[in-house]
């Protein structure tokens, strides 16, 4: 899981926390009450058991404070229990049009660090497969383990089919040879006292972090490359089109808030009130989504947020969509309703992207999405200890969950 936090790039600045409103009795009876009933498989597939690399830990780097070390996802003496992500630390641009700019789009110069496990990390590797730029950026995939050292890089053997942790481009550093996503930064600002976050836009020719902010990635990957791009259906592609930016950052901001980060602000909670409090803001932003999608979807027009126009938005929500029944319903008590039974809309939208649009399919880990949150949070699971469920980790595009055909008859 990625720490980050998001950047309103229309006006390149950063965005004011907006504290969600205190939850009422009535409110939460009134969600609670329009919860549907879960479909319970019997399918199950147990998850292969992680090993232990035989490898040496230790690190010479700087440490972070125990106040706050890696697994503080709330600071111990915030009495409020409200997990507050970190503001981003690398802010530069590769730039097309500004020749003054030390990161020019170049084939083969810049590296993309991720983690399948991250929805921030998965957002950017869903752009760098819509935009063709395979061949133009190299990417590798950190372990999903996320231990007190923070992101560490698997072993060569981990990453293979079989493997613990198996999945396209899972290596040992292919860049600098590190053992952890530390050292990375360590190498570049060795005074570096913030979080160890992926995804991280790295340039090998000047040994240099150009971005670790993913929304700000996902708009580079989105434009800049266009000039070298081979694909002629990749580079026109326009995730963010001039005549629907309006919208589409009016939609990122409170995605992002509500979603994407309510999510995390549900699950990190240390307060009964923090978490009442946000979980009942993401389940409003849900239904909220529900309603738009419903919309778009009655009118015939389309399968994305903007109908027939796939844009940085349905990017941007996928990934924590694609998450929420396998791991943040139960891991992040976020069950006032799941996907498959609760929002159909939503469902139909989030299938439609993973089984017609490769480039979502193809970047989805549900190995790594699993294990990471199960048992890289010690404090929600001690133990460690993987569901099996929901089982299939997403639906075929035509099946349904028992409750959902029982209510169509």
């Amino acid at each position: 899981m990625s720490l980050r936090f998001r950047l309103n790039l229309a006006a390149v600045r950063s965005p004011t926390l907006l504290l969600p409103r205190s939850i009422t009795s009535s409110s939460l009876v009134s969600t609670v009450v329009r919860t549907s009933t879960r479909n319970i498989s019997t399918l199950l597939q147990p998850f292969p058991l992680p090993h232990k690399p035989k490898r040496n830990l230790s690190t010479t780097t700087p440490t972070m404070a125990t106040s706050d070390k890696i697994t503080n996802w709330v600071d111990p003496n915030d009495k409020t229990g409200e997990f507050k992500r970190q503001v981003s630390s690398f802010r530069s641009f590769i730039s097309r049009s500004d020749p003054s700019s030390p990161f020019p789009p170049e084939k083969g110069r810049y590296h993309l660090y991720v983690s399948y496990a991250c929805p921030w990390a998965t957002r950017a590797l869903i752009v760098r497969k819509l935009k063709g730029l395979e061949d133009v950026i190299s990417f590798s995939s950190v372990h999903w383990h996320m231990g007190e050292l923070g992101w560490r890089f698997p072993t060569s053997e981990e990453g293979k089919e079989g493997g613990d942790a198996a999945g396209d481009q899972v290596v040992p550093d292919p860049v600098g040879g590190k053992q952890h996503m530390r050292e990375v930064y360590f190498g570049v600002e060795p005074e570096y006292k913030a979080r160890f976050t992926v995804p991280v836009l790295f340039d090998k020719k000047e040994g240099r972090i150009v971005n670790n902010e993913s929304s700000e990635i996902v708009r580079m990957l989105g434009s800049e490359f266009d000039g070298i791009v081979e694909d002629a259906k990749a580079r026109e592609l326009d995730l963010y089109p001039e005549d629907l930016r309006t919208e589409i950052d009016e939609a990122n901001e409170w995605v992002y808030h509500d979603i994407n980060n309510g999510v995390y602000k549900s699950g990190f909670a240390t307060t009964q009130e923090a978490y009442e409090r946000n979980v009942t803001k993401l389940f409003e932003g849900l239904d909220k989504v529900e309603k738009h999608l419903k919309e778009v979807q009655e009118k015939g027009k389309g399968e994305y947020w903007f109908g027939e126009r796939l844009t940085e938005v349905d990017v941007r929500l996928f990934p924590t969509i694609i998450r929420f029944d396998p791991v943040y319903v139960q891991h992040f008590k976020c069950n006032l309703r799941d996907i498959r039974s609760g929002y159909p809309a939503i469902h139909r939208w989030m299938r439609n992207l993973y089984w017609n649009v490769p480039a979502f399919r193809e970047t989805t880990n549900f190995l790594h999405i699993k294990k990471h949150y199960t048992c890289s949070h010690p404090q929600i699971n001690p133990k460690g200890i993987t569901p099996l469920g929901p089982v299939p980790d997403i639906l075929p595009l035509e099946e349904e969950v028992e409750a959902v055909k029982a209510a169509k008859n």
